[in-house]
């Protein structure tokens, strides 16, 4: 993986002081509920801008249609927007869910952003569709075909992104000889074992698939192949986060997820909801209990309170990154959270 130049060398260093790993930002533009698109895509780009200011590793956009609240479907023209905002952090997709688009298609998109933010730009990859399954079929026609070609389709996409050889009938161009960085993006056992087999980094979904994270970790690192891109495994771990002054103020501003994922299971599509006071009249038990489940390893809470959570957390994974989603409503509250988490190093360094 190459270097990347920040304003600033942020890394999480755990209690024992034996490793240092790098933070990044997942986002999906959230269309606020009372705000506009317009907003929420000023609102990527502030926070874009801030991730670089303190520091963090990467900034990446994802793939969603069909969802009210969520206004990074047009990826590719959502991350040339963060990247024209920022300078050195480097920008991408997590992901670009591929069996909705023909590799030639996201070749081209990938290549050009690279030509316009060179050195900076990351291409993940997910095999889900990204939305409901009739809006899926609306924007892949085959659903079959788009999800069994998976392994053939991420091929093409490599050979189409390097140097082309000799009589190759098809170029992407711009695409060719961009050599943008491939990752794979799961949160099942499959895309562990892709990429393991490619030799590709890997990036696990925990921030919302906790259950097959382990396994997935496991059967990745064990079985990578070294490849001409990576000589060892290297994986990037998901978790949501809301980090504020108090414990009660970071729970409070979470609420905002809270109900979105029980908006998901009850099939309300809307913006991206206000935080509340109570979230008990808001849920079942039953909905409690499943949501709280997915987000187990969401990190929420004061900077004191995270870092113990982080801590455990990549205690148990040992991943070489942390991506963070923070899916708060108030933008500024957003960007504080993203403030107070690059301040974890400090409070580590102070309480040590």
């Amino acid at each position: 993986m190459g270097a990347v130049h920040t304003y600033i060398d942020l890394s999480f260093q755990l209690s024992t002081g034996i490793a240092m790993v790098p933070f990044s930002i997942l986002d999906l533009s959230p269309v606020s509920e009372g705000g506009t698109i317009r907003q929420s895509l000023e609102g990527s780009a502030r926070m874009a801008q801030t991730a670089e200011a303190f520091g963090y590793n990467r900034f990446w956009l994802a793939e969603h249609h069909g969802m009210p609240g969520i206004a990074s479907a047009a990826t590719a023209v959502v991350i040339s927007h963060v990247g024209a905002a920022t300078k050195r952090i480097r920008i991408g997709s997590g992901g670009i869910m591929l069996p909705n688009h023909s590799p030639l298609v996201i070749a081209e998109q990938f290549g050009t952003l690279e030509a316009l933010f060179p050195g900076r730009v990351d291409l993940g990859l997910g095999r889900a569709p990204g939305t409901d399954m009739r809006t899926a079929q609306a924007l892949r026609r085959n659903l079959d075909a788009g999800a069994q070609s998976f392994p053939n389709d991420v091929v093409e996409l490599q050979q189409l992104l390097g140097a082309p050889i000799e009589n190759q009938a098809i170029l992407a161009v711009p695409g060719m000889n961009s050599n943008v960085p491939i990752w794979l993006l799961g949160s099942s056992l499959y895309s562990a074992q892709l990429a393991a087999m490619l030799g590709l980094p890997y990036a696990f979904a925990s921030h919302f698939a906790p259950d097959s994270l382990l396994d997935a970790i496991d059967i990745y690192r064990s079985r990578f192949k070294p490849s001409a891109v990576l000589d060892k495994p290297y994986v990037m771990v998901g978790v949501m986060g809301s980090v504020a002054a108090t414990d009660e103020e970071a729970q409070y501003l979470f609420t905002s997820a809270q109900q979105q994922f029980v908006n998901l299971r009850r099939n309300v599509r809307g913006q991206f909801p206000r935080p509340v006071e109570d979230m008990e009249s808001f849920w079942s038990p039953m909905e409690k209990l499943t949501v709280e489940h997915t987000l187990r390893y969401a990190v929420v809470g004061s900077q004191k309170t995270a870092e113990a959570k982080l801590t455990d957390f990549l205690a148990e994974t040992e991943a070489d990154e942390v991506i963070i989603s923070m899916p708060i409503h108030d933008i500024e509250a957003r960007l504080k959270s993203v403030e107070l988490f690059a301040g974890l190093r400090n409070f580590l360094r102070a309480a040590a």
